[in-house]
């Protein structure tokens, strides 16, 4: 049990002391840390899944501890607080938002590891961040999406207006114009990750527009529901393959595959080999893998879609290669030029042709 070395730790370090060390014996004990349901059968099912994955790789040496629906703030801030003193020695923060928590409370707990998904803030030694190259599968979908509509309206459900979903909603635009140069993106900002009925209306506005496809970048199923209700509409699964909407509305999916790399983070922490990262890995590294193709899409779309993919993992292709500009007309890549990661990881604007607005 591990509630008296965690007490004792927090002791001694408010008292400036060295810290003691934990039983030897003790399994390794990963706390994971959830914006949504673990049953949404999007983003924070897939990253279970992948908890569930690297239990079953590493065995009795870890333990696992799970807090899902955990609002970003304060109640994230004592969550972990509470995991760490029940003994956890691994936090694993899988939203964006929790962010400010993961290194308030790092700061209190330096010998306790952090992974925080998404996430740049990595103000203290124990705290690393890591993310998937999400725009890397947006451009097959995009390629998908740009061949399947046929009123050449395409509707897109973003979160929040933040890099990882903003450069998700240019790969797709980008790849669905150039599949279809008559392409046009709608967007709408519903500002959430998981909430079936505001995703379930924004569908249908998107829908009553003309969107004869949807993205989304939420978590829950209920937009495949309201295009499976409407008719003659195709989705995409987000994070998961969401197969059973296959094969329509769902087409394809984006599926996170997480277990690897919680396999190897927590392996590291227990060797004594872990360093502060910030880890961005995508289809070549199997970070992301394409789901299933349906049946719906013809088979010369697939093709392609599947040579697409393959020239994004091996390297060949980048799916931000120049010329491309932002939407005010500005050069942002030119000719045969593309973006550095840095950049890329915090861009903060939509490219030409994409006529949404972007909330302050």
């Amino acid at each position: 049990m591990k509630l008296l070395p965690r007490l004792l730790a927090s002791a001694a370090l408010a008292a400036g002391l060295a810290l003691p060390a934990a039983a030897q014996d003790d399994p390794f004990t990963v706390g994971f840390i959830h914006v949504g349901s673990t049953g949404d059968l999007g983003w924070s099912y897939t990253h279970d899944q992948g908890r569930i994955a690297m239990d079953e790789a590493l065995g009795d040496a870890v333990d696992t501890v799970v807090a899902e629906s955990v609002p970003e703030g304060a109640d994230a801030e004592r969550v972990m607080t509470q995991m760490i003193l029940g003994g956890a020695d691994m936090i694993v923060a899988t939203s964006f938002g929790f962010g400010p928590a993961v290194n308030a409370v790092a700061a209190r707990f330096p010998d306790v590891y952090f992974e925080h998904a998404t996430g740049f803030m990595r103000d203290h030694p124990n705290v690393s961040t890591y993310n998937a190259r999400f725009y890397e599968g947006r451009a097959v979908m995009g390629h998908l999406a740009g061949h399947m509509t046929e009123s050449n309206i395409i509707g897109y459900i973003g979160s929040y207006p933040i890099p990882t979903v903003i450069r998700g909603i240019n790969s797709a635009f980008l790849h669905a114009r150039a599949a279809n140069p008559d392409v046009e993106f709608r967007v709408i900002f519903v500002n959430t990750w998981f909430d079936p009925a505001v995703e379930a209306d924004a569908a249908q506005a998107l829908i009553d527009q003309g969107a004869d496809v949807i993205f989304q970048h939420t978590d829950s199923t209920a937009p495949h529901a309201v295009a499976r209700e409407a008719g003659g509409v195709f989705a995409f699964g987000q994070a998961s393959d969401m197969s059973q909407f296959a094969p329509t509305p769902r087409i394809s999916a984006i599926v996170d595959n997480w277990g690897p790399f919680y396999t190897e983070r927590v392996q590291a922490a227990m060797d004594g080999t872990w360093e502060q990262g910030d880890i961005w890995q995508g289809l070549g590294d199997e970070r992301i893998l394409i789901g299933e193709i349906s049946d719906a899409v013809p088979e010369e779309v697939r093709a392609s879609a599947l040579a697409l993919a393959a020239s994004i993992a091996s390297g060949e292709y980048h799916p931000f290669t120049g010329p491309i500009n932002r939407q005010d007309g500005s050069v942002w890549l030119a000719e045969g030029e593309i973006p550095e990661d840095g950049p890329l990881a915090g861009i903060n604007f939509f490219v030409e042709g994409l006529t949404a607005e972007l909330p302050n």
